[in-house]
């Protein structure tokens, strides 16, 4: 089946990513509080919260930092407001970007990630400018190391368990779902005994577009700035690998 992989970005960022291991627990505990306090403390009740609960496992935050963040939103005491912000626009080479944000400042966020773009060789954009060039996808892979199943029967599991699409390389299978889909594929092939190295909601380019090398180098500063911003959650791009 073909896709869009995006395995091999993942791991390029990895590194970086360990590096601001802190601010990634700050950005997520902003997420469970917010699932938490719109549909209850209980991941097994509350769908959006056990997303974010197993996000943040993935990213192997500490059990009591969920904790501390899911006690912070059931404390009446709390008064904590957050809005959901997407910014769109467009980056070295005409690469579309889409920046996700979960702010309590939404002036102080649109001025940063403005300056983000305009200072690395990008614009901000309208809403609806590059929002439609995605797709909303569920996304799972599963690491090949020492898996006994072959392609073609992976392709028949991954269906037979709702997915959209698989993608195969020599190191993962990375499976592709509907959104409305994806927990009910996750807890499938969870129960057919696979174990999953990435797995969450995350937004797809329909068309990936080149750049040069300067032009890549360009991207992954805007890409490296907007990421280091507390208020910015998640940014996705049409870049080729």
């Amino acid at each position: 089946m073909s896709g869009h992989s995006k395995w091999h970005n993942i791991q390029g960022r990895k590194n970086a990513q360990d590096a601001k291991r802190g601010k990634i627990f700050q950005k997520l505990s902003r997420e469970i509080y917010m699932a938490a306090k719109s549909g209850g403390p209980d991941p097994a009740m509350n769908p959006a919260l056990r997303l974010v609960v197993d996000k943040a496992k993935s990213a192997n935050m500490p059990n009591d930092n969920v904790e501390r963040a899911i006690k912070k939103a059931t404390t009446a005491a709390d008064e904590a407001n957050y809005d959901e912000i997407t910014y769109e626009g467009y980056g070295p080479g005409g690469v579309a970007i889409l920046v996700h944000a979960l702010t309590d400042n939404r002036n102080r966020t649109a001025t940063n990630v403005r300056v983000a773009f305009t200072r690395n060789g990008g614009s901000l954009g309208e809403t609806g400018s590059v929002n439609y060039l995605f797709d909303r996808k569920g996304y799972l892979v599963i690491q090949r190391e020492d898996l006994a199943v072959d392609e073609e029967t992976m392709f028949e599991d991954v269906l037979e368990a709702g997915a959209e699409d698989l993608q195969t390389s020599a190191e993962v299978f990375e499976i592709y779902t509907a959104p409305e889909d994806f927990v009910a594929v996750r807890d499938q092939l969870e129960k057919d005994g696979f174990a999953f190295v990435q797995a969450e909601l995350t937004m797809v380019p329909q068309t990936m577009i080149a750049l040069t090398e300067e032009q890549r180098e360009q991207l992954d500063k805007l890409v490296d700035k907007l990421e280091d911003d507390d208020d910015v959650s998640e940014v996705f791009t049409s870049a080729e690998l």
